[in-house]
């Protein structure tokens, strides 16, 4: 049984201020939640009894762990008032806020990065995340006006990704004026070269712009590497690319090359 101050409580974590004053995001389904679990204890498991003994395993972890991990059993109908689903999926847990502190602060030696400028919707940059689990980059930073990667929109377009990543908000131009001069620093520009003409590095920082403007002027100027990822229509074709596309395409050729 779910009481009505937990369910207003969990609605309440839609919000980024309450996220962020109490430290908890939500997330919902088995695989997403499983696969938090693997790197992170939650401080609250809501979940269906089908879910539950089928994880008792895992379940029986998490409690073993800490003593402060809420386990509640809760019938479908308990499960659709608190989830942010259409469609909810046997199990919510509140999981803790990843302590920015502990994330790396700069782009590490011999290793690519990611950097979002402005990307505000919450499906692109899921999907960015997932992209960036794939091809094995680690970190990815966000300006500040990029979306709020612990949104429940955005933790369930990650598929679990967003357990294996580590995700920092901060301003760019500062983190690009901090990097040494001959650090790599590419960006997908209208004016950039071919991308699948260029010798691509195996360590920088790969920018990639908002949905409708690209990438800020302050962040460009600070760009060094500028590529375009040409279209093979000629006359009269799509205006852009989506920018979860744009950067899959990107990361696969900086893989395919390094």
């Amino acid at each position: 049984m779910i009481s009505k101050n937990q369910i207003k409580f969990i609605r309440q974590l839609e919000s980024k201020k309450f996220r962020r004053r109490e430290g908890l995001f939500v997330a919902e389904g088995p695989k997403v939640v499983g696969d938090l679990m693997k790197h992170t204890r939650p401080q609250a498991i809501f979940a269906t009894k089908e879910w539950a003994m089928s994880n008792v395993q895992s379940l029986n972890l998490s409690i073993s762990q800490s003593l402060n991990v809420q386990c509640s059993e809760v019938s479908d109908e308990e499960l659709r008032r608190i989830s942010f689903l259409q469609h909810p999926q046997q199990v919510l847990a509140l999981f803790p806020l990843p302590d920015a502190d502990a994330a790396v602060a700069m782009p590490q030696p011999d290793t690519l990065s990611l950097a979002l400028d402005g990307v505000q919707d919450p499906g692109n940059l899921g999907t960015i995340i997932r992209i960036a689990d794939w091809f094995g980059i680690d970190t990815i930073f966000c300006s500040p006006d990029t979306a709020d990667a612990y949104s429940p929109k955005v933790v369930q377009a990650t598929m679990g990704s967003i357990a294996r990543i580590h995700i920092i908000y901060g301003d760019l131009t500062e983190l690009l004026d901090a990097l040494p001069p001959s650090y790599p620093v590419y960006g997908t520009l209208l004016d950039g070269d071919d991308i699948y003409r260029q010798q691509l590095s195996a360590e920088g920082l790969i920018v990639m712009g908002n949905e409708g403007n690209g990438i800020s002027p302050a962040v460009r100027q600070r760009i060094n590497r500028r590529l375009l990822i040409p279209s093979f229509r000629q006359g009269d074709t799509a205006e852009s690319l989506n920018v979860a596309i744009a950067t899959a395409i990107t990361c696969s050729e900086f893989r395919r090359k390094s």
